[in-house]
């Protein structure tokens, strides 16, 4: 398939004023200038009329799927409050295709999420990579797992306190996250050793193992805070472990100094919700704006269904409001969202080899409008929308 006659933004700052792309097996084959067109036998061509293409939306933070819309508890799915410890739960397993919240998602354009577990538990599994179109979990994955999702402050604290249950302190969250790690860690060591050691015994352990790709670095440490002091006890975990850090929310992380930062990959938002618990009474866009002039590593998520993921693109307008440059915003929730969740070599941008993932949209539209949809969406080659 070949569309041709568009404007192509491949990434924020790579423009191509007319060009074409190709898509085989799902891919992007070739993109470039209307120069270099040349149709090949039997190829199907889609005239474009000076559409303009745009990356798919990349959701960096989201539990679609894991609470479906209208379904109450029998489509609650993403926190297992038995137990604060879950490292080896996983979001594949809760996730239904089937919620409408899907397909309200693709029709705004966002062709990839990055979803898993709520923070009801200081260790609650591992989150997935997944595209917003399909019937089975399993051929919508891009990537499993992303990372393991911790969580600190208000959260834990509150459902373990309802419980009269360890953890109910800060302390003691982050004392159960340290004490699983070692216990992880001396587990994996005996594993190394018994493969030379045949004297050596270990018995299985699904929870421990669940840590091997993190302490590889080959699986993200995704940590919920909000609050300056937990976004630092995140920081000093993830230092004493070695960990790949990603800070999720990081309400007041404009609290600290850049230095304190450096070096740390932030997913913050969601943009626009209400003050509703105290761990957010410093909530601002104001606040995510500072973060970004900074120049620190920032993708922008919805958190759906705090904010449903559709309504990703139209929150991201607020940040236009205080300066920050429209395509620099697009970034925000294409390539920077991709680089984050470790899955840039497969979406984020308009690249050969990378999946045929984009939107298109009427050359004169400002895609931040919320008057303005998408003309079509393409996923992994495959027009799924067409308005």
């Amino acid at each position: 398939m070949v569309y041709i006659n568009l404007k192509i933004i491949k990434k924020h700052d790579s423009i191509i004023e007319k060009g074409f792309v190709r898509t085989k097996g799902g891919l992007f084959s070739e993109i470039n200038s209307m120069d270099n067109f040349a149709a090949k036998e039997k190829e199907e061509i889609l005239n474009c009329d000076g559409l303009k293409i745009v990356p798919g939306f990349v959701d960096a933070h989201c539990h679609i799927g894991m609470w479906e819309n209208g379904l109450n508890f029998e489509g609650a799915d993403g926190n297992e409050e038995t137990d604060p410890v879950c490292p080896h739960l996983r979001a594949i397993d809760g996730i239904n295709p089937a919620d409408d919240a899907f397909r309200d998602a693709v029709k705004a354009g966002v062709t990839t999420v990055v979803t898993g577990p709520g923070s009801a538990n200081p260790i609650g599994g591992t989150f997935a990579a997944i595209r917003t179109f399909g019937n089975c979990v399993d051929s919508m994955i891009i990537k499993q797992p992303v990372g393991m999702k911790f969580a600190l402050g208000e959260n834990p604290k509150a459902i373990y306190n309802e419980k009269g249950q360890f953890p109910t302190t800060r302390m003691a969250v982050a004392a159960l996250i340290r004490e699983n790690m070692e216990k992880a860690k001396r587990y994996l060591e005996r594993l190394r050793l018994m493969e030379s050691d045949p004297s050596i015994e270990v018995d299985y352990n699904m929870k421990l193992e669940a840590f091997k790709p993190l302490f590889e670095r080959r699986m993200k440490a995704f940590f919920h805070c909000h609050r300056a002091d937990d976004i630092c006890t995140a920081i000093r975990i993830a230092k004493e472990f070695k960990l790949d850090l990603v800070l999720v929310h990081a309400t007041e992380a404009n609290k600290l100094k850049k230095k304190q930062l450096t070096g740390s990959k932030l997913i913050i938002g969601p943009l626009i919700c209400d003050r509703l618990k105290p761990e957010l009474k410093n909530h601002s866009i104001e606040g995510f704006v500072e973060l970004i002039e900074a120049g620190l590593c920032v993708a922008i998520c919805s958190d759906h269904p705090v904010v449903p993921s559709n309504y990703l693109l139209q929150t991201c307008a607020n940040l236009a409001k205080f300066g920050v440059p429209k395509l620099e915003i697009l970034k925000l929730i294409t390539q920077r969202p991709a680089e984050i969740c470790g899955i840039f070599n497969k979406v984020g941008s308009i690249e050969e080899f990378k999946r045929a993932n984009f939107v298109a949209f009427n050359k004169e539209d400002d895609i931040f409008s919320a008057y303005v949809e998408p003309k079509f969406v393409v996923v992994d080659g495959k027009v799924v929308v067409k308005n």
